[in-house]
C-alpha cells in the first residue's frame, strides 16, 4: 500500500526549481531551504542502541536524502521488501543516499540483540540499524505498519512514505528525484533489477488464498483443535478428521501463550490447511544450543520438489534459532493443500504462519 502527497511534493519541489535559477537569490534559496532536525530525525538519532555503525549525529543526515526502513526481521512482508532496500544502499551510497533500518520487534525474542546482529548478518544488512525496542522512533514518525519506508529530503523533512510491499519503481524514482534536488542535478534514471530468492521473492498474489496466522491466543484465530484453550499451561490436544481451508490444530501436549504455542512433551504436531505458493512459520527454540529436529508433510507426503529453502525433499529440517522458515515453495499448480510438522524434539515455540 502507498501512501503519498503528490500536491505537497509538487510544491517543494515547485519552490526548489525557483531556487535553481528562476528569478530567487541565492541568500533567499539559503533561508527558505535551510536544512532541520525534524522531530522524527531527532527521534531516529537517539535511539539507545545501533548496530553496523557507531550512533549517526546531526551532520551525518542533515542535508542529506535519508531513506528509512522500519522493519523486524521475522515478517515476510519485511523481508520481501529487503532485497530492494540492500540494492538502493549500494547503488545510491556515493550519491549521497543515507539508508537507515529501524529494527522495532513484533515478537519478544525480536528485541535480543544477539538475535538481531546475527539476523542482519545473515541478511546481508550493511547499513546502519537503529535498535527500537521501546517503540519510540515507531511513535515518533507515527508509524503503524511493517514494513515501512521514510523519504526524508535534505531539508529534513519527509516527503513520502510508501506502507507494505510493491511499487518499488515507485520508491525508486522517488530517490532519484530527492538526490537531485540535494545534489542540484539529475541522479541516475536507471531502476534497479531484483532477482530475489527463498523467503525474499516476492508472493504469488494471484492465487493467494491463506491469511497470516498468529498461533498465541492474544491474536489466534480459526483454531480447531477440540475443546477449550488452556491459557499458559499445558494441555494435551488433538486433531480433527478433516480441516476446512485456514483452519489449524495442534497434536500432544502444548502450552499457549500470548504470544506462541510451546511444546510441552518430546513430540508434537502442527497442522494447516492453506492455499498458496508459499508457506511459512516464525519458530523458536527455547533451550538454545540444542537443534529441534522436524519434519513436514503436504498432504501426508514428503514435499519432494515442493519443499522450502528451509527443509529436504524428504521434508527434514532443523531448527536452530529463532526466525521465520520457509517450509513450503510450492512448483506445481495451488491448491488446498494439508501442512503438517512434527516436531521430535522438545522446546520449539511456534508463533505464526505467514504465506506467499
Amino acid at each position: 500500500m502507498r501512501t503519498s502527497n503528490r500536491a505537497m511534493r509538487k510544491v517543494v519541489s515547485g519552490a526548489l526549481a525557483a531556487c535553481l535559477g528562476f528569478g530567487a537569490s541565492a541568500t533567499t534559496c539559503a533561508i527558505a531551504d535551510e536544512p532541520v532536525l525534524s522531530p522524527q530525525l531527532h527521534a531516529l538519532l537517539g535511539a539507545s542502541q545501533w548496530l553496523n555503525d557507531p550512533p549517526l549525529q546531526p551532520e551525518s543526515v542533515l542535508g542529506k536524502v535519508v531513506l528509512v526502513n522500519f522493519w523486524t526481521f521475522s515478517c515476510i512482508n519485511c523481508l520481501r521488501v529487503l532485497p530492494h532496500v540492500r540494492e538502493w544502499a549500494a547503488k545510491y551510497k556515493d550519491q549521497g543516499l543515507i539508508v537507515v533500518g529501524v529494527q522495532t520487534p513484533e515478537f519478544a525474542f525480536e528485541k535480543n540483540l544477539g538475535n538481531i546482529s546475527k539476523a542482519m548478518v545473515n541478511l546481508g544488512v550493511r547499513y546502519p540499524v537503529a535498535v527500537d525496542n521501546d517503540f519510540r522512533i515507531w511513535n515518533a514518525f507515527d508509524n503503524d505498519a511493517w514494513p515501512a519506508l521514510y523519504f526524508i529530503g535534505p531539508n529534513g523533512k519527509i516527503r513520502d512514505r510508501v506502507l507494505g510491499e510493491g511499487d518499488y519503481e515507485g520508491s525508486e524514482r522517488e530517490i532519484q528525484q530527492l538526490l537531485s534536488e540535494a545534489a542540484g542535478t539529475h541522479a541516475a534514471k536507471s531502476i534497479v533489477r531484483v532477482n530475489a530468492t527463498g523467503a525474499e521473492a516476492a508472493a504469488d498474489t494471484r492465487d493467494l488464498g491463506s491469511p497470516e496466522t498468529y498461533v498465541g491466543y492474544s491474536q489466534s484465530m480459526r483454531f480447531a483443535s477440540p475443546g477449550v484453550v488452556r491459557e499458559n499451561a499445558p494441555k494435551l490436544y488433538s486433531s480433527v478428521a478433516t480441516l476446512s481451508l485456514n483452519r489449524w490444530t495442534l497434536t500432544g501436549v502444548w502450552s499457549i501463550d500470548s504470544e506462541f504455542a510451546a511444546l510441552s512433551a518430546a513430540t508434537g504436531r502442527i497442522t494447516y490447511r492453506f492455499h498458496a505458493r508459499d508457506l511459512h512459520m516464525v519458530l523458536g527454540n527455547s533451550s538454545q544450543g540444542h537443534p529441534i529436529r522436524f519434519r513436514i508433510t503436504i498432504d501426508g507426503a514428503p514435499p519432494g520438489a515442493n519443499h522450502g529453502s528451509d527443509v529436504d525433499a524428504a521434508g527434514w529440517g532443523v531448527l536452530t534459532e529463532d526466525r521465520l522458515y520457509q517450509l513450503v515453495r510450492q512448483a506445481g499448480p495451488v491448491a488446498d493443500r494439508t501442512f503438517e510438522i512434527e516436531f521430535l524434539d522438545s522446546g520449539v515455540r511456534a508463533y505464526a504462519f505467514t504465506f506467499g
